[in-house]
């Protein structure tokens, strides 16, 4: 896999401005709204396995997300929009565009936005080395944290044995996962009416399968093995949905999770202390302090 090389400012500059020249829209230049809640800041944020363009994407939830960070980098690890979805047919509401206008506007204003593609964005892979609207284009990238530690930034599909070597039963268990996922959408919006908050009932079914368990567990080894591989010292990625931190041999394995099911991201703060944010249990935390306030 090839190394990305980071841009140089006056690349990126140069890039910034053909797009000025060509009008940039007003709405990247709109202050933002003042708000009550303190931003949280960090050095770097991953977040992969958006989807946008299907309805099991929580784009209210992430564009929340997003808009209480600042960062230096943010990372889209991947299927970030979803192209099977939408190949089979148009699903765009106007949260989605919101989310897109966010990222484009944070890298507007100096966020350093780095797009890895993934396998429901595989489109994007033929264009990686690109750069447009302040984002960089890539296939993988080496993240450098604040302590000095190297790690491979990836989405993980390559290491998938099912999408790897028999893409059909990805497609036919993409399938399955569509249903489960509207049964989600159901369930939820029947937890609103009742005014409860969010929770994925796919993740909760999904974890207590034995199988889907030993998966999860083949799948982070392979992904950590390339690091070793490549004499990093971790990885970071999505595609299975599953966030998680935990050393395995000598090397360190990241997962942000997803915005479909758990609204998870990871974060590196400005010493390079690394954490997985639960959104969905924070924004549940500051509904519960509210309400006894």
């Amino acid at each position: 896999m090839g190394k990305h090389a980071p841009l140089s400012d006056g690349m990126r500059a140069g890039s910034l401005a053909e797009l000025a020249k060509s009008g940039l829209p007003g709405w990247l230049n709109v202050p933002e709204p003042k708000s009550y809640r303190p931003k949280h800041k960090y050095r770097t944020v991953w977040v992969s396995d958006l989807h946008l363009g299907t309805a099991g994407c929580n784009a209210v939830m992430l564009l929340d997300f997003l808009r209480s960070i600042e960062c230096e980098t943010l990372y889209l690890v991947g299927d970030i929009v979803d192209g099977w979805r939408l190949r089979k047919g148009w699903y765009w509401p106007d949260s989605h565009n919101e989310v897109v206008r966010r990222i484009l506007k944070m890298a507007h204003r100096g966020t350093r936005v780095i797009y890895i593609a993934g396998n429901h964005d595989e489109m994007f892979r033929d264009y990686a080395g690109m750069h447009f609207g302040g984002i960089d284009l890539v296939n993988d990238a080496i993240h450098v944290t604040a302590d000095g530690r190297r790690l491979l930034v990836t989405h993980g599909d390559m290491f998938d044995g099912v999408v790897l070597y028999a893409r059909w039963l990805a497609f036919l268990g993409d399938k399955a996962y569509e249903l489960l996922l509207k049964a989600n959408g159901i369930f939820n919006r029947v937890r609103k009416q009742l005014g409860m908050p969010y929770w994925s009932l796919s993740a909760y079914l999904k974890k207590r399968v034995k199988n889907a368990v030993q998966y999860v567990c083949k799948f982070e080894e392979a992904v950590a093995h390339q690091a070793v591989l490549q004499q990093l010292d971790g990885v970071v990625c999505g595609h299975i949905h599953s966030a998680e931190i935990r050393r395995i041999g000598d090397v360190i394995y990241y997962n942000d999770g997803d915005w479909v099911e758990s609204c998870t991201a990871l974060v590196e703060a400005a010493d390079g202390a690394m954490s997985i944010v639960d959104w969905a249990a924070h924004v549940r935390a500051e509904r519960a302090e509210t309400a006894t306030a």
